[in-house]
């Protein structure tokens, strides 16, 4: 049996993990720690993945935390952007023997729209992202539509596409939205929505929309149990649920 740890266990993507992990017949819960718990529970319970679920804002410092004790690390927290996975790989560079799985999106079908968004985006000349969730996410774009965009963008710079036309001159309230690398971000944050996103993608004579929904935390746990079974064998530090998927 491995043995797991979840940090941000008492959240509500830590609750539904708990739970799928426990269903399984090779992992364990070991340690379930949560806003004010020791982190040390991790290392006294000997656990050898941790996945990481709690804000944002200590997240890094978590994953940094069980690099430096030996512990593999599944990244869940949404929001990890290039810094942040710079920073992971030097916390890891240094200890070569800890691998650690940074998961945009633990959605099968969200990592599928990415990676249609990034094979089609060179092939039209206007591409933006609206990504739709629950009024109590904290980060704002989504994780995934940070990975889209970024993805997105690389792809059209290597087909020397040029940025995507926009006539726009007076917007003082924002309602434009956002821009990651050109390509324009729009996060709607409404009750009813747990984790959508749509991908718009036109020229003058066609359009071509890509979207998924996950409508309840149980449409992510095949990605979670995935993503846990994988970063043992994952040498150093991996991006992206697509690279257990066969997709590469």
């Amino acid at each position: 049996m491995t043995r797991i740890a979840v940090l941000g266990a008492r959240g509500r993507m830590g609750t539904a993990s708990v739970r799928a992990i426990e269903a399984t017949s090779d992992m364990s819960v070991v340690a379930e720690i949560d806003i004010d718990d020791d982190l040390q529970g991790v290392v006294d319970n000997n656990a050898e993945i941790a996945l990481v679920f709690t804000p944002p804002k200590v997240a890094r410092e978590h994953v940094r935390w069980c690099i430096e004790r030996g512990v593999h690390v599944v990244v869940g927290t949404s929001g990890f952007d290039e810094a942040a996975v710079d920073e992971i790989r030097a916390s890891v560079a240094g200890h070569g023997d800890v691998n650690v799985f940074v998961i945009p999106n633990l959605s099968i079908a969200g990592v599928l729209v990415t990676r249609f968004a990034e094979q089609a985006a060179p092939h039209f000349e206007s591409v933006e992202i609206i990504e739709m969730h629950h009024p109590e996410k904290v980060d704002a774009p989504s994780g995934t539509a940070l990975r889209t965009a970024e993805l997105m963008a690389q792809a059209r710079a290597k087909a020397g596409c040029t940025p995507s036309p926009d006539a726009t001159e007076l917007d003082p309230h924002g309602a434009r939205g956002g821009r990651i690398e050109g390509i324009g971000v729009h996060a709607v944050r409404v009750r009813g929505f747990m984790s959508s996103q749509e991908v718009l993608l036109g020229v003058a004579s066609e359009l071509l929309t890509l979207r998924y929904d996950s409508v309840n935390r149980e449409a992510l746990m095949p990605g979670v149990l995935a993503s846990l079974r994988a970063v043992p064998t994952l040498a150093g530090v991996t991006v992206g649920l697509d690279a257990v998927l066969g997709l590469d």
